[in-house]
């Protein structure tokens, strides 16, 4: 290598080191974007229960009625910008939607998701979560919702990736859920408490998570609850974020997402109290074989759910 074409790369990576920066920094700026363009009432509420205090993101329907309310559980990224346009994308189908920031008071100088340097250090914070300390905060998100004037008393979670998880755990705490939805997250290993019907959101091309299906969906059955899994095919673990990004590259996901929130919508408008969610489970459209769905998601509990192609 001479010293001329040296010089030249020396020249260039810094600026190429600075553009993968840029993306990075820039890799859900279309979902704040978005975010930012809605008309919808969104606020940040402080949530309490002991000596804790927690913020949560709420966003109002532009609604005449009282609405259901959806507590969204983010994934193992924090509350992102995604995540808080996911939350902004259900109150626009009329739903009042509560997210709460796991991470309050986690992060540096007492802050949350978005006082982490990075996503490792995000990461790393959300799977250190306490879990008793999770149900508590869902708890204390759940309390909030029942109890808005604008809502009708119903309440729903709503969970992605380690939230998916969460999302099931909560179902065996809650006994007032109406409904559990869980996107590729693990099933809890004792579900004999759970009074809601679970509906699975699970990707084809995550056999990390498709190994724990046939062991979920074997111990509701056993236990006679309502537990109605679907699998995408051609889809991959995080569909629902990936399924809206403009750079991702895989159709399934952008397939997957679209059939996930039209069932997620209609399941939501559907939804009946959980004192009246019995042990029976229809097939749901699209069903065409039991699935096999895997291991937690960034969550050391495992069990699981059935399949849908695309």
């Amino acid at each position: 290598m001479t010293l001329k074409t040296r010089g030249a790369l020396n020249a260039v990576v810094p600026v190429l080191i600075l553009l993968l920066a840029t993306v990075s920094s820039q890799a859900q700026d279309w979902a704040k974007a978005r975010l930012e363009a809605s008309p919808r009432h969104r606020e940040y509420v402080t949530l309490k229960h002991g000596s804790r205090s927690l913020q949560a993101f709420v966003v109002y329907p532009e609604v005449k009625t009282k609405a259901s309310v959806v507590i969204l559980i983010h994934e193992i990224f924090g509350l992102s910008d995604w995540a808080k346009e996911m939350a902004d994308e259900l109150a626009a189908q009329g739903f009042i939607v509560v997210a709460p920031d796991l991470l309050s008071g986690y992060g540096p100088n007492g802050g949350g998701s978005s006082e982490f340097a990075g996503q490792d250090a995000t990461v790393k914070a959300v799977s250190g979560l306490d879990p008793d300390g999770v149900t508590a905060d869902l708890d204390a998100a759940a309390d909030y919702g029942k109890h808005l004037a604008a809502g009708n008393g119903k309440i729903a979670t709503v969970g992605f990736c380690w939230g998916g998880g969460k999302s099931f755990a909560f179902a065996t705490h809650r006994k007032d859920l109406s409904a559990a939805f869980v996107f590729y997250g693990p099933g809890p290993a004792d579900v004999s408490s759970i009074t809601a019907p679970v509906y699975g959101f699970y990707a084809g091309n995550d056999a990390r998570i498709g190994a724990t299906l046939p062991a979920t969906t074997d111990a509701m059955k056993a236990a006679g609850k309502k537990f109605e899994p679907v699998t995408y095919d051609g889809a991959g673990h995080g569909f629902m974020r990936a399924g809206e990004d403009p750079t991702d590259k895989v159709p399934g996901n952008k397939t997957a997402r679209e059939q996930g929130m039209s069932r997620l919508v209609k399941e939501l408008n559907e939804m009946k109290s959980a004192a009246s969610a019995g042990s029976s489970s229809r097939r749901p459209a699209g069903a065409v074989k039991p699935g096999t769905l895997a291991n937690s998601c960034h969550d050391a509990s495992s069990t699981a759910p059935r399949t849908a192609t695309m």
